[in-house]
């Protein structure tokens, strides 16, 4: 990548100097004093040059060769660091996923009542739905009820209408949690008829167990047949007891398996990545248009830019427009492409790495990502690994696309994540799961303060503190407290230590752990990461959601333009 220049023009005023050598040498130190001034002065900067600016670049490349003196200071170098431990940590293989369920837990056979049935609608894109299929067995199992296998949702933003059994291998799903919760395919019949339509309700947001034993329950009893709960995003509260926080990774991390056709392309992906390379890094990158709307942030493209994502919230009426440096300053925002690649590249990733980027239509096309592409040329995505006749059967399919990704970004030896979705949650919970593979998140408040200072930093005092900020966030064991931040997030209560390292004892997809050198130990973060909450729709003023409990008539006045942005950004 070019190197940043800061250019700073010497125009120092020389006064006449008198013949008398006293007079000289005092004349001589006003003249030195005077040009250090000049010398020290930084150059200006206008705001589209910028650091963070997804515009620099290409701004850079237009300004004229006119100055007196170029100091080069922020120069990317082309080798990176060959230290093992930007894949993975040694640590990680002291702990392993630990999710079997208790002696004092009943079976299935033991605990469901005959003749009480529930049904779950799941709302959302793919991994949205996957933490609602997750919240739905536990409620089940609350309830000592028989599920029917969940409904998808086909209606939301992501128009897909794939059903459970094109996405999820559902045998396998009723099978492996057979022994935990009794699952059917649909509702029986009585004599030859199907039960009559459920009775639909509606459950507060993060239902506690006695929730549902207190509000739930009395309906399922008084109205003796199935019914439907119709939540938003996840149905149970954070925090479980014990067995029932295993439970929920018995049903992530094992029992919701992707079909063969999904599983299979996933892994001709994986292979043709390990192909060019030994190891390689996965990017959510999430800089779609529409992302960047919600968020309010200003990324550096002038009016422009403010006309074209401002025509994208008006959209949505109870959108709240915040300040955009605020929230930049407070890192709550996406990274762009370049940030993310410096932040790589600081810390120690070289210029061969090979990265699989999982992203939608990227505001600004190429010339967003060319900074990206500069700093890793071997820049691959699902579409330049597979041909169009590969992708075909799943082109149509938004969620079976996301699960092509989902799968990559597991499998991957190095996961980027540029947003706090359940995407980004759940492969973090999942990588931790098995074997603590290597996860980065952005320490976005810290790195925005750094960024903007950049051109003014040699790069190894750049790198320096680059490395330093993302202590904590390079998914290291107990780097967040047990108990903190999101269940699937941090599933604490599923992972267990030995002083012998260990391969994960269950054995689910992906559960191999690459063994590598140790890193330092890391502190507990004391900081919260540093995105949003996007699980769009849970924060005023899109938490609209939380119910008393009630009956929910179908027609409940609720702007249809708030599920479409809780949906559009979730995932």
């Amino acid at each position: 990548m070019a190197p940043l220049r800061r250019r700073t023009h010497v125009r120092c005023p020389i006064p006449a100097i008198s013949a008398t050598p006293a007079f000289s040498a005092a004349a001589l130190v006003l003249l030195l004093f005077l040009a250090s001034f000049s010398l020290l002065g930084p150059p200006l900067l206008d705001r589209a040059s910028l650091p963070g600016s997804f515009h620099s670049l290409k701004h850079r490349e237009d300004l004229k060769e006119d100055a007196d003196v170029v100091v080069e200071l922020f120069h990317v170098p082309d080798v990176g660091s060959s230290k093992p431990d930007l894949w993975a940590s040694k640590r990680g293989k002291h702990f392993y996923g630990c999710s079997n369920a208790s002696r004092k837990f009943s079976s299935a056979e033991v605990i469901t009542r005959p003749e009480r049935y529930l049904m779950i609608a799941t709302s959302g894109g793919l991994n949205q739905q996957r933490t609602g299929i997750t919240d739905a067995v536990v409620a089940a199992r609350i309830l000592n009820a028989t599920l029917v296998v969940p409904r998808l949702d086909q209606k939301s933003f992501w128009k897909d209408a794939s059903n459970f059994t094109q996405i999820f291998d559902v045998d396998w799903f009723i099978s492996f949690l057979s022994k935990d919760v009794k699952i059917i395919k649909q509702l029986p019949r009585k004599r030859g008829k199907v039960i009559r339509s459920p009775y639909t309700m509606r459950v507060p947001r993060k239902c506690t167990p006695r929730c549902y034993e207190n509000r739930v329950l009395p309906v399922l009893l008084k109205k003796h047949g199935p019914q439907i709960l119709l939540p938003r995003l996840t149905l149970l509260a954070n925090k479980l007891e014990t067995d029932l926080q295993k439970l929920r990774c018995r049903v992530n991390y094992h029992a919701l398996r992707f079909t063969k056709p999904i599983l299979k392309m996933g892994e001709t992906l994986i292979r043709r990545m390990k192909e060019k390379g030994k190891h390689f890094i996965a990017l959510h990158l999430r800089f779609e248009p529409d992302m960047l709307a919600f968020s309010g942030c200003d990324y550096g493209g002038g009016d422009k830019e403010k006309r074209e994502l401002g025509a994208i919230r008006k959209r949505w009426k109870t959108l709240h427009i915040s300040n955009p440096e605020k929230e930049r300053r407070h890192g709550k925002c996406p990274l762009t492409p370049e940030e993310v690649g410096l932040m790589l590249r600081a810390l120690g990733y070289g210029k061969d790495v090979h990265i699989y980027v999982a992203s939608g239509e990227v505001y600004g096309g190429e010339d967003t990502l060319a900074p990206l592409k500069a700093l890793f040329p071997n820049f691959h995505s699902k579409e330049i690994l597979a041909s169009k006749e590969e992708l075909a059967p799943f082109a149509t399919f938004s969620s079976r696309m996301a699960a092509l990704d989902f799968i990559v970004c597991d499998r991957s030896d190095a996961f980027v994540t540029n947003n706090n979705g359940n995407m980004a949650r759940i492969l973090a919970g999942r990588r931790r799961y098995f074997g603590h593979k290597r996860t980065i998140r952005p320490n976005a408040r810290k790195l925005y303060s750094l960024f903007l200072k950049r051109a003014n930093l040699t790069w190894d005092e750049f790198a320096s503190k680059v490395r330093t900020f993302q202590k904590g966030f390079m998914g290291e064991p107990k780097e967040i407290r047990p108990g903190r931040g999101e269940f699937h997030e941090n599933p604490s209560t599923c992972i267990c230590e030995d002083t012998q390292p260990k391969v994960s004892k269950d054995k689910g997809e992906g559960s191999s752990v690459s063994s590598v050198d140790e890193l330092p130990d890391s502190p507990f973060s004391d900081e919260e990461p540093s995105l949003p909450d996007q699980d769009y729709g849970e924060n005023e003023p899109l938490g609209l959601y939380a119910s008393n409990g009630t009956e929910w008539s179908q027609n409940l006045s609720i702007p249809a333009e708030l599920f479409e942005l809780e949906d559009m950004f979730s995932d």
